[in-house]
């Protein structure tokens, strides 16, 4: 019984195939994780203080990024602030929708601008903003973020009285 050889053509597609799908794999693996993820705190403070009667009032906030990773290894840290703009609503309505641009410094030495829509939600004592959007300058450009950002629920007494005057809490940030 003769044995049948495979033909050297069978055995070049094979070959390519296995070098082939661990780069594919690899690439396709690329692709999902993040080109950045950051995680630090931010800073607001309301001037005059936020009451339950809408009004006008000044937020400044300022946050550090102090963590990050980038796909890189080259940003470790970032920052964005001195934001600051005006409002008008009270301790029972801070929920409504906003956009517009952010800039993020970095560690090491560039920005990127972020233009973003965001939305918050009260759950369990904290309000939740959640900002969406896209990297539209600097490094970073043409990447979509998200960035949530945790701050505590006014309280009720400080709503009533002086007025609600500040928070600081957590912040994240995903770049994919």
């Amino acid at each position: 019984m003769a044995r049948r050889r495979p033909q050297r053509s069978a055995l070049l597609v094979g070959a390519v195939l296995l070098n082939v799908s661990p780069l594919a794999a690899a690439t396709a693996h690329a692709q999902q994780i993040s080109a950045l993820q950051c995680a630090g705190t931010e800073s607001d403070s309301y001037a005059p203080g936020v009451v339950f009667q809408p009004r006008d009032f000044t937020i400044t906030l300022t946050a550090r990024f102090d963590t990050c990773l980038d796909t890189t290894g080259q940003v470790t840290s970032g920052a964005y602030g001195p934001e600051q703009f005006t409002l008008h609503a009270g301790c029972n309505d801070l929920l409504d929708g906003f956009q517009g641009p952010r800039t993020f410094a970095w560690s090491t030495g560039d920005s990127s601008v972020f233009e973003g829509t965001g939305q918050s939600t009260e759950v369990a004592g904290q309000v939740i903003t959640t900002i969406a959007g896209t990297i539209t300058q600097g490094r970073f450009q043409g990447h979509s973020a998200v960035q949530t950002i945790t701050l505590p629920q006014p309280g009720l007494l400080q709503c009533l009285t002086t007025g609600y005057t500040g928070a600081t809490g957590v912040t994240t940030l995903t770049i994919t």
